[in-house]
């Protein structure tokens, strides 16, 4: 018997990295999840493999959100768990900041955050989980990441203030916060392969080697689990060290 049995779960930006793995560890503790991406190819490769239900969607767009949650309504008429992870990360010095950088940041990782969780609100059962995907750098100040170190403060900001939104119904909302993990988002904004980012690890982080997407879906398979029934409001990294010491 998994963790999970018998729950319902919404994991977005599943198609690979951190959502993807998340994805198959809360299917292998025996949740019926359902994964969103914008990319059909990729999300559906991700969902033979893990054995979830696809839905492409683009959390930035309320249409598709709106069709998401009617999807998952008419197929399951509930939802126990949302792992809003969806977000992009993209590298721009504050000289090199547009309006387009920063909107693209914001409607994808801020907007879409927030109107997945509300518009997930009627299907969340009471005592539901709900976890956000931040980061290391909303505590960290990073050259060249401002945007989006700003876009992930706030969603540190939103676990806080939706706890007490959500407190009447038992409703359990967290964050995870990851450091260096290797997956193509962070090759992209690093501009290094895996091995790059290997050497990174070994020199930056005091447990020495960069983090795999299975280790924030450990975290996230916890948080999700009746065993984190008394956390609410927190911020957990899984970061090797790197922003604590």
């Amino acid at each position: 018997m998994g963790k999970l049995d018998g729950k319902i779960a919404l994991v977005t930006g599943a198609s690979a990295g951190i959502g993807r793995a998340a994805a198959a560890r809360l299917t292998a503790e025996g949740a019926h999840v359902f994964i969103t991406g914008r990319r059909a190819p990729e999300l559906d490769g991700a969902a033979r493999e893990i054995g979830a239900t696809p839905v492409v969607a683009d959390v930035a767009k309320l249409a598709d959100l709106d069709r998401l949650f009617s999807t998952i309504r008419d197929s399951r008429g509930r939802l126990d768990i949302v792992f809003a992870n969806a977000g992009i990360a993209e590298g721009a010095s504050l000289a090199e900041v547009t309006e387009d950088h920063f909107d693209r940041h914001f409607d994808i990782n801020v907007k879409g955050a927030l109107f997945t969780v509300q518009k997930a609100l009627p299907l969340l059962v009471n005592g539901a989980s709900i976890i956000l995907t931040s980061s290391v750098v909303a505590s960290k100040g990073f050259a060249a990441r401002s945007v989006y170190s700003a876009t992930k403060a706030a969603l540190r900001s939103f676990a806080r203030t939706w706890t007490t939104d959500l407190a009447p119904r038992g409703i359990r909302v967290n964050v995870v916060s990851p450091g260096l993990i290797d997956t193509p988002g962070l090759q992209e904004l690093q501009r290094a392969d895996s091995e790059a980012l290997a050497q990174a690890g070994r020199q930056r982080v005091p447990l020495g080697r960069i983090g795999t997407p299975d280790d924030i879906a450990k975290v996230v398979a916890f948080l999700a689990s009746d065993d984190a029934s008394y956390i609410a409001g927190s911020e957990v990294f899984a970061d090797g060290g790197l922003a604590q010491v």
